[in-house]
């Protein structure tokens, strides 16, 4: 226990000292946040750690005996980072207001499904054909399940910077109903791509798990966040203090997030049921914004609330990368191909398709760049295709392939994705230099203020 609370302690000590490193460079905290993670973790000061035999300098791949801080307990912390991501999933909901999709929404569907579809296409027609040049490195069923991971973005690195330099504008307003959109589009492609590389695999092409199970998933996924939106704001009415609403809130995120993880049996012993977290947290945060009158202000302090929990988040996710995917020369070749064609697919898909949903101009030339992070749902893809090979319903080289290539991937969006959505904000006239505010000197002035009144 009390290695855990330590664990919890160096993550999020680490990560804000980064932060002020990252600030000098005019870098975003995301950032940080995740190199923060890479160096406590096992690879840096882990290695060092077990190099020279002394425990506590950082995260090891396995103890050496002496009790240190092994990175079992950075998979302790896996109920934090699905908590950080039902928050996250949550406030992306609140994008969704109805004023605001009047003007939008049409836009944000048309580029949401087509930027993701381009991509999955862009990513299958390059690995195919590198397939064909290099077969053993690269099985058929690897390369068109990657096609389809392409297509996830991360919505918790692009709502960190949004929040941090407080981006504001028609790029900033249609970016995140598309990364919501985008998730919900790249889990109907993986399910079908996933469908499609059992089927060669095994022989025979399932119909159910191709479309029948990720309908399935997308819909009750929605239901169950309607219907605890609707609970959430009832439920709201019958508090008044803001302490006790902000209390309400995270029971029913909570709530929410575990209803989502629970490990339903097949309907039928057939079909499958699973929940998406960050689909139905987003339905959560959309049913809310729109029914309850004081959404606004709780929405606030739910973020200052959360805080913490997002630094933790993000610096373990930097500390579970897997730095040993750079070992093999040849998948880095795969690697690059992949990064080389899911970026170009990203920035033509959203490009052709807001030309075709007449988007503002900025839009149009910058909407792309913000698309390129990619995290917790491409790793989530991963996951599922590792545990088909543990089944034995793949071999065990296409889970190799798979996992090596989206960790490989992760690892450099996540560092250069927030930049790069950062970069094109700026570009695109949404950061400012006001949109960073200091909470010492603003304290300052409201004394000042204060002083001159009295």
């Amino acid at each position: 226990m009390a290695n855990l609370l330590l664990c919890l302690a160096i993550a999020l000590i680490a990560g804000l000292l980064l932060s002020r490193l990252a600030k000098l460079l005019n870098l975003p905290a995301v950032t940080a946040y995740l190199i923060a993670g890479i160096l406590i973790g096992p690879y840096c000061l882990g290695q060092l750690s077990t190099l020279i035999g002394v425990d506590g300098i950082g995260f090891t791949s396995m103890s050496n005996g002496n009790g240190g801080l092994t990175s079992k307990y950075l998979e302790s912390f896996s109920i934090l980072k699905e908590a950080a991501l039902g928050f996250i999933a949550f406030s992306i909901g609140n994008e969704f207001r109805l004023s605001q999709l009047k003007k939008i929404g049409k836009q944000a569907t048309i580029v949401g499904i087509l930027q993701a579809v381009i991509t999955t296409l862009f990513v299958d027609a390059a690995l195919l054909a590198l397939h064909f040049a290099m077969p053993k490195v690269l099985p058929l069923e690897a390369a068109i399940i990657l096609g389809a991971i392409a297509s996830a973005t991360a919505p918790a690195a692009t709502l960190m910077v949004v929040k941090q330099y407080k981006a504001k504008g028609p790029v900033t307003n249609i970016l995140l109903p598309v990364v919501a959109l985008d998730d919900a589009v790249g889990l109907i492609l993986f399910a079908i791509s996933f469908g499609v590389a059992r089927g060669i695999g095994s022989g025979s092409v399932s119909v159910l798990s191709i479309v029948i199970e990720p309908l399935l998933e997308i819909l009750l996924s929605l239901s169950l966040g309607g219907v605890m939106g609707l609970l959430f704001s009832l439920c709201e009415r019958f508090f008044h203090s803001r302490s006790k609403r902000l209390a309400v809130s995270v029971a029913f995120l909570l709530i929410t997030i575990a209803l989502c993880l629970i490990d339903y049996p097949a309907i039928g012993g057939i079909v499958h049921v699973k929940l998406s977290p960050l689909l139905t947290c987003m339905m959560l945060g959309t049913i809310f914004c729109n029914i309850c009158d004081f959404s606004e202000e709780l929405m606030d302090r739910v973020d200052r609330w959360t805080a913490p929990l997002f630094v933790v988040f993000f610096v373990i996710s930097g500390a579970e990368l897997d730095l040993s995917v750079f070992t093999s020369g040849l998948l880095i070749v795969v690697g690059v191909v992949y990064l080389i064609f899911r970026s170009a697919g990203k920035y033509s898909g959203a490009l052709l398709s807001s030309k075709l949903a007449k988007c503002d101009d900025h839009i149009v030339k910058f909407l792309g760049i913000t698309l390129l992070p990619q995290a917790g749902v491409a790793l989530g893809m991963a996951n599922t295709v590792q545990h088909a090979v543990e089944k034995g319903e793949l071999a065990s080289q296409v889970g190799t392939v798979v996992v090596s290539i989206t960790l490989f991937a992760v690892l450099i969006y996540e560092l250069v994705g927030p930049m790069l959505t950062k970069f094109a904000l700026t570009k695109a006239g949404e950061i400012t230099p006001e949109g960073k505010t200091s909470a010492r000197h603003e304290h300052a002035k409201k004394k000042a203020l204060e002083n001159q009144q009295a």
